[in-house]
């Protein structure tokens, strides 16, 4: 296998990957490996250079890890970085939906994104890292669309993308300050990022949930997306492949969204009404519990609390509902009177804005029995109220 033209950074890994991929019975042997791991690694550098007994290694571990995300993640190319910042599976062919025709996958890192993409359309997967777009190629032939992705080493910021769609994900990982937060630390920056949303036909932006992405793309459609009750990403998308909504929530694995400005919607707050609901974090990161509470026909507690309540249990992927046993005063020497007179053996401690220590709540609870609850400190009308609830199945 001969390499591109690779700057010595990138020269040691690209090599690593390709003795990796040429001993394909190294890492087989060590993905079935039971026992001591030391001994098995020192018996394996007898037939194997000790960079690459540690590679493979490495190798399987990130692939135990990945099939947190992928179905086949047995079988793909990953380094760390890589697939802590990938988009899940499930998450990327939810975006891929969006998509058809020729499509620039930006900054493609393992190729998670593009894989999805090209179900549905062709795809040009880039990234300034070689052994990336290796990783690439080789995950879209685990995927079965090797022939519909073609890899380029390329600076994305001297790319023009014509008339084509877009995708990028940019690097929030390999600042000298640690993982990014701010879009302006992301490479590439927020002025590339803003042009990119004005120049190309249509696109999206994968950005971090935690990210100050609020007002950065003031004409694009935001949209947050969980997936198993975890916002994953927030994807700004822009052109033609926006929608009329400025925000959106999405939650995965149901695929159901909720949509809409949050100005648009209001809901008065009121007392707890025999069952509080919880918000997915998707729905809270958006600013949509209010359209939430309206969809689904519940109430605030209070203004500045996200939790919901109303008089019957709703099942809606959109809040997880508990049932309310008991209404308590945020008074410890209180909750511990009750916890002491019920039959509980195990509590959930939940807040969302009123300081607690949880671990300190629950040591001093009286759990000598057998069933479990969960108990959620929040703002009713104002007050600090302890909630005492069983989670609804």
């Amino acid at each position: 296998m001969t390499p591109p033209p690779i700057d010595s950074v990138h020269r040691a890994e690209w090599d690593l990957l390709a003795e990796l991929r040429d001993h394909a019975e190294l890492v087989q042997l060590v993905s079935t490996v039971a026992g001591n791991e030391l001994q098995v690694q020192t018996k394996l550098r007898r037939d194997y250079p000790d960079r690459l007994v540690r590679g493979a290694f490495a190798l399987c571990e990130l692939r135990r890890k990945g099939s947190v995300k992928f179905t086949r993640a047995d079988r793909m190319w990953f380094d760390r970085q890589g697939l802590e910042q990938a988009t899940a599976e499930a998450v990327a062919r939810h975006k891929a939906r969006r998509f058809q025709g020729h499509v620039w996958d930006l900054c493609c890192g393992i190729g998670s994104d593009a894989i999805a993409l090209a179900q549905s359309a062709s795809v040009t997967a880039v990234d300034l890292n070689p052994a990336a777009c290796l990783r690439t190629g080789w995950n879209a032939a685990v995927y079965g669309v090797a022939e519909r992705i073609q890899t380029q080493t390329d600076d994305v910021e001297r790319l023009a993308q014509g008339d084509d769609l877009v995708h990028i994900d940019p690097d929030r990982r390999g600042q000298s300050i640690g993982r990014a937060i701010r879009v302006e630390d992301y490479v590439p920056g927020l002025p590339f990022l803003q042009r990119l949303a004005t120049t190309a036909r249509g696109g999206a932006i994968k950005l971090s949930p935690a990210s100050n992405f609020g007002g950065k793309f003031p004409d694009a459609e935001v949209e947050l997306i969980s997936l198993d009750g975890e916002c994953k990403e927030a994807t700004i998308w822009f052109g033609a492949l926006q929608s009329d909504a400025a925000w959106r929530a999405t939650v995965l694995p149901s695929g159901e969204t909720l949509a809409g400005n949050p100005l648009d919607f209001f809901s008065d707050p009121c007392e707890p009404l025999g069952y509080v609901f919880d918000p997915d974090p998707a729905v809270v990161r958006a600013g949509l519990v209010d359209a939430a509470a309206m969809h689904l026909h519940l109430a605030r507690l209070d203004r500045e609390e996200e939790y919901l309540t109303g008089p019957a249990p709703v099942v809606s992927p959109f809040a997880q509902a508990f049932e309310v046993l008991a209404d308590l005063p945020n008074n410890l020497t209180e909750i511990r009177r009750y916890f002491r007179a019920a039959n509980f053996g195990q509590v959930e401690v939940k807040c969302r804005h009123i300081p607690i220590e949880a671990d300190a709540i629950r040591r001093r609870l009286a759990l000598e029995g057998d069933q479990p609850a969960v108990l959620i400190f929040a703002r009713v009308k104002e007050r600090a109220r302890a909630l005492v609830c069983r989670r609804c199945v």
